[in-house]
């Protein structure tokens, strides 16, 4: 007789962590609730709320962020599973593997350099590919830790630069029949959008004893030590990047109001009041923002804000009294904000005079990241000594490819 296999202690463990971290936090947001109401209250019958009360609700707003946070990170560690050699995993190519390892832990180029040329590796900024289910990984662990990069499109290319041409006009149409003569149709209007795939690097360093240790993972190592550098360093890119020697952020764009908006430009609405929503009927402005996206982007439509700014909508309410900011019906899921999920990004802009501090659109069809092939890793056990640094680099480019998809909510009056 077979038993179903049961899961390892560690894994109850977290799953009953996460658990009770999620019960807390809808305890608190219970709270949280109780206490807006009331200072809602207050305000509705003395045109102020009471000074302990205020302070009462951002004392518990401050925890619900606490708490989220400590959710966030029990939600990635689940999702860092090591790395697998066999089972359902492919590996690809054990060579490259044990040559991959062998460079790493005692310098050892020859298998490595050999199993490259007759790769025909694309393209080299010094060091060496590491293994292709390596690279899969930290791709997998960049898409759980970076928040834009997991609600945008993604392309992986072999060049330096990834071309994509766009109709600005599209062709004419029209109706005929079914034996009327057809008239010819004008071209379209024809432009180039244009996505360099710039350097990101990162130099974690090994001691000989972790090097020398046969059970240590080089793999997941590697994967672990890269994660957050790459994340963090893309996460701010992706939002206000410049595009020079790194991807151009979507705040970079020449912004507009939205009555004015035209290609290659991003619409924006504006709240009234210079910092701050309006004082009357504040959910409004995020209502007017939803529905100037145009219908077929709604769909996959996410909001993008950081925690502090979270903390400002949680406070609001609909015109039927409801609060519009929910959070997950599930542990570690995704709060929604009006029944469009929330990713958080704390490289958004607090909420201030004219700030783009809340970004709502279908990021998949609007941001587009550019995957270069290939991470790289170079051996250095002289820079450091008695450390060895790995130089680790990898080529990513990003930018906005339908501006169409992306409005702003900008916190001032014009």
């Amino acid at each position: 007789m077979t038993h179903a296999p049961q899961p390892a202690p560690e894994a109850k463990a977290a799953d009953g962590e996460m658990t009770s971290a999620f019960e807390t936090f809808n305890r608190t947001f219970a709270a949280f609730r109780a206490e807006n109401d009331d200072r809602l209250e207050q305000i509705e019958r003395k045109l102020s709320a009471d000074v302990v009360t205020v302070d009462k609700v951002d004392r518990i707003n401050r925890a619900l962020d606490e708490q989220k946070r400590a959710m966030d990170q029990l939600v990635l560690k689940g999702r860092r599973p090591a790395l697998e050699t066999g089972g359902s995993r492919v590996v690809t190519s054990p060579e490259h593997k044990a040559a991959f390892e062998a460079y790493v832990r005692g310098g050892n180029e020859e298998a490595l350099r050999g199993f490259e040329q007759k790769a025909l590796a694309v393209g080299s900024d010094g060091g060496y590919v590491v293994p292709e289910e390596t690279e899969r990984e930290i791709g997998r662990r960049l898409a759980s830790v970076s928040p834009i990069r997991a609600i945008s499109g993604i392309r992986q290319v072999s060049s330096n630069v990834y071309k994509k041409p766009f109709a600005i006009t599209g062709a004419a149409t029209g109706w005929v029949g079914e034996t009327a003569a057809r008239t010819e149709t004008a071209a379209p209007t024809l432009a180039e959008l244009s996505f360099p795939a710039m350097e990101l690097y990162a130099m974690p360093a090994a001691t000989a004893t972790l090097l020398d240790d046969s059970a240590v993972d080089i793999d997941a190592w590697i994967a672990d030590e890269v994660e957050t550098v790459f994340a963090t360093q893309e996460g701010t890119a992706f939002v206000t990047g410049d595009g020079t020697n790194k991807p151009k952020g979507f705040l970079s764009y020449t912004t507009v109001a939205e009555a004015s908006w035209a290609w290659d430009k991003i619409g924006y609405l504006v709240t009234g009041v210079s910092g701050a929503f309006a004082a009357s009927d504040p959910s409004d402005e995020l209502i007017d923002l939803v529905y100037a996206l145009k219908s077929g982007y709604r769909q996959n439509a996410h909001w993008v804000m950081n925690r502090s700014t979270q903390g400002a909508v949680r406070k609001l309410k609909d015109a039927d009294g409801n609060y519009i900011w929910q959070p997950s019906a599930v542990a570690g899921g995704t709060p929604t904000l009006m029944n469009f999920p929330v990713a958080e990004s704390e490289d958004m802009p607090d909420i201030g005079a004219d700030t783009f501090a809340i970004a709502f659109g279908d990021f998949r069809r609007g941001y587009l990241v550019v995957d270069r092939v290939g991470v790289r890793v170079l051996r250095d056990p002289y820079s450091a000594k008695p450390y060895v640094l790995f130089y680790t680099t990898k080529r990513v480019g990003g930018g906005v490819q339908d501006f169409d998809a992306i409005k702003l909510l900008k916190f001032g009056t014009s």
